[in-house]
């Protein structure tokens, strides 16, 4: 596959799950994926993998709320491709909390990490996206900033405001060339869907239509349609790849 030969990728938080798919998509249809992670050696473990596939990559650590660690990353993808023409804001975090023992600290954390994290890359991609007139943007969300969850009220508003970042992004920059969409997984087979409780995962499965969660290779699929040229008129949309959680 080529469709992405003349792509220059960042992927967030591509160490594992969802981010790890996307990156090997992406690889797989001929672009070349910065993969940035937190924790550098799950970073580096994506990159081999997608370097022992026969494809190009790079990994950089980092962490998306902090703006040095921002700058790093384009940085790199700077000096060995050139700027940065594909972005997916992947990165993130859950924690399962009543909204009484919710504290502060666990608020700010939370919504630093999704939604200051997207704000920063997006605010350091899209110069030279619009310098180009060419340029691609997709935020991952989820269907709880959609539909809400119990003990995720922070979870849910960080991803609420994601959507909501994507809408109004778009209708700013879409003129310019750059497309911004969002894509707002359900229940997915992750580490971070497994860090939450058997009671919460099984209660959330017998809820679905489909009856069970999706993988993580289902949401990259979604993602590498909103980065073709086949999604060319998708402006401010938000896929929901989420096992029939949210029909729209």
């Amino acid at each position: 596959m080529t469709g992405f030969m003349d792509k220059n990728a960042i992927v967030t938080g591509a160490g594992a799950g969802i981010g790890r798919a996307i990156a090997h998509r992406f690889a797989q249809e001929g672009a070349r994926v910065l993969v940035t992670d937190l924790h550098l050696s799950a970073a580096e473990e994506t990159a081999r993998q997608i370097i022992d596939a026969g494809h190009i990559s790079i990994a950089v650590q980092g962490d998306v709320s902090d703006p040095a660690d921002v700058e790093k990353a384009f940085a790199a993808c700077e000096e060995a491709w050139g700027a940065c023409t594909l972005l997916v804001n992947n990165a993130g975090i859950a924690q399962q909390v009543a909204f009484q023992a919710m504290t502060v600290e666990d608020w700010d954390r939370m919504i630093s990490v999704h939604l200051r994290g997207c704000f920063l890359f997006c605010h350091r991609a899209l110069p030279a996206m619009q310098e180009t007139g060419e340029g691609v943007i997709i935020n991952i969300a989820s269907q709880l900033g959609q539909i809400g969850g119990v003990e995720l009220v922070h979870y849910s508003a960080a991803k609420a405001g994601i959507i909501g970042m994507t809408k109004a992004l778009a209708r700013e920059v879409s003129s310019t060339g750059v497309r911004v969409n969002a894509v707002a997984p359900g229940p997915i087979n992750t580490e971070l869907v497994t860090s939450l409780s058997k009671e919460w995962r099984d209660a959330k499965a017998r809820d679905l239509p489909l009856g069970r969660f999706g993988e993580p290779e289902d949401v990259a699929a979604s993602v590498a349609f909103l980065a073709s040229d086949d999604s060319q008129i998708f402006v401010g949309q938000t896929l929901g790849p989420n096992s029939g959680d949210v029909m729209l």
